[in-house]
């Protein structure tokens, strides 16, 4: 048993050094995903959150200065894990990865229905955890094609559980 904690935490080592050559590179750029409403209408009804400037696109267009109806920031934010799936290659000799939170979360520019959205990650930093658990640090950016200003940027902390 103590050789095999030994063995894990040597590869873990090497993984986490390896990484720590990539601080500050970009890890991922997923695939462009569109925000129709039909996802907005789901996620308004999963989250009770039916607030006229998701889901009526007449008074959104009367009401709000936006020209449509607006994704909720939290559904653009819940699709990160999409993104991450999409576009960073998996870690070797993953067990399972864990979500294991968000810091510096800013919802800096609404996503209009029909718009398309894409996840930046670059990684920040790499850390052992535990014998078995290293954490990723990723600085993402949720982009608007064709919008200069993005819709959300923060950090994401993912713990990868090594086998």
């Amino acid at each position: 048993m103590i050789c095999e904690i030994n063995l894990i935490m040597s590869l873990i080592d090497k993984m986490v050094n390896e990484y720590k050559g990539k601080i500050g590179t970009i890890s991922g750029i997923s695939s462009w995903f569109k925000i129709d409403q039909e996802i907005i209408n789901s996620f308004a009804d999963i989250t009770m959150d039916n607030q006229f400037i998701h889901i009526d696109n007449e008074r959104a267009i009367k009401e709000t200065p936006f020209g449509s109806t607006i994704a909720h920031l939290f559904l653009i934010l819940s699709l990160s894990t999409k993104f991450f799936v999409d576009s960073i290659n998996p870690i070797k000799n993953e067990k399972m990865g864990i979500n294991y939170g968000f810091n510096k979360i800013r919802f800096v520019n609404p996503v209009k229905c029909n718009d398309k959205i894409r996840g930046v990650f670059k990684l920040k930093n790499v850390e052992i955890r535990s014998e078995s658990n290293i954490l990723f640090n990723h600085d993402l950016t949720i982009e608007i094609k064709g919008i200069e200003k993005p819709a959300i940027v923060c950090e994401w902390l993912n713990l990868s559980v090594i086998k």
